[in-house]
């Protein structure tokens, strides 16, 4: 059975930092692209970042860009995302995901992934 688990959300002040981690098993995810998505009350799910499956590459929404890092543990089934600088409009419930590396379709998009965590929320207060 395919689980996806992240870790790492709860309070924190805005300027300050948060580290999520999601680790994934059930199956190799040395072919899947990993990323992550949150969603706040009332709106719809937002990609935040996305790592190739070799950790080579990586991918931010505009809204995080130069604030989030996201990053692959040495097995592949963990990622992180670094949240730096966050700021209430921060405040969500953020998804791990997978997709295979070779799906098609948009990379932004949730429809495109295969595999998602149950979140885990963040909020940050103002």
């Amino acid at each position: 059975q395919v689980q996806l688990v992240e870790s790492g959300g709860g309070l924190v002040q805005a300027g300050g930092s948060l580290r999520l981690s999601c680790t994934a098993s059930g199956r190799s995810f040395s072919s899947y692209d990993m990323g992550w998505f949150r969603q706040a009350p009332g709106k719809e799910r937002e990609f935040v970042a996305g790592i190739r499956w070799s950790g080579g590459s990586s991918l931010y929404g505009d809204s995080v860009k130069g604030r989030f890092t996201i990053s692959r543990g040495n097995a592949k089934n963990t990622v992180f995302l670094h949240m730096n600088s966050l700021k209430p409009e921060d405040t969500a419930v953020y998804y791990c995901s997978a997709r295979f590396t070779y799906s098609m379709g948009n990379y932004y998009s949730a429809s495109t992934y295969d595999y998602w965590g149950q979140g885990t929320q963040v909020t940050v207060s103002s």
